[in-house]
């Protein structure tokens, strides 16, 4: 199984990643994680990322395109994955399907959690409390939600045309979400 899950900051996307990967026997592949890798790792991309990461943008597409081609060249990779926050922008589409192609391997299916935008600031307020997260401050949260209008929205759009798009209802308990997604991947199989 190959899978993208798309969705805003604070959908759902990592929780539910987990468990989907783990159903399937296949690994999760957040850019978030890899960012947060090498920016405690303090390599020369973790600083650059850092910068962009504060600022509450997104990292440029030619660091993350490399971080993400070479992570899915990985053995683990091979039988399938999932793709957890990339990609985010139409470049980065045109960019997946480029090294899509130079594995000579296919998607399954793009799913994305919708939820309401409130509901997302005040999910990833609380996670900042709990979890002491400097990036998750209300003014960085309310950027990435417009630049995840402005930039990302769109991809749901080619995916919807590919045919490959399954939207899943990404509020209420993660239980609930789980079995939709998996009630609505069972339909595409």
């Amino acid at each position: 199984m190959r899978l993208i899950l798309m969705g805003p900051p604070g959908a759902g996307k990592g929780t539910q990643a987990k468990v989907i990967a783990a159903h399937y026997g296949i690994p999760a592949i957040s850019t978030g994680d890899i960012f947060r890798a090498n920016v405690a790792g303090r390599t020369q991309l973790g600083v650059e990322a850092q910068r962009y990461m504060d600022a509450g943008d997104y990292v440029p597409d030619e660091i993350t395109n490399a971080m993400v081609r070479d992570r899915l060249g990985l053995d683990d990779a091979k039988p399938g994955f999932l793709l957890d926050g990339y990609p985010r922008t139409l470049a980065q589409v045109k960019e997946l399907d480029g090294m899509l192609a130079d594995y000579d391997i296919t998607l399954d299916t793009v799913v994305s959690l919708t939820v309401d935008r409130d509901e997302l600031v005040k999910r990833l307020l609380q996670r900042a409390e709990v979890e002491g997260r400097a990036d998750d401050t209300e003014d960085v949260i309310r950027r990435r939600q417009e630049l995840y209008a402005e930039q990302t929205s769109p991809l749901i759009d080619v995916y919807a045309e590919r045919g490959m798009l399954l939207e899943i209802e990404g509020k209420g308990s993660v239980s609930s979400v789980t079995e939709r997604i998996f009630d609505g991947l069972a339909t595409l199989a």
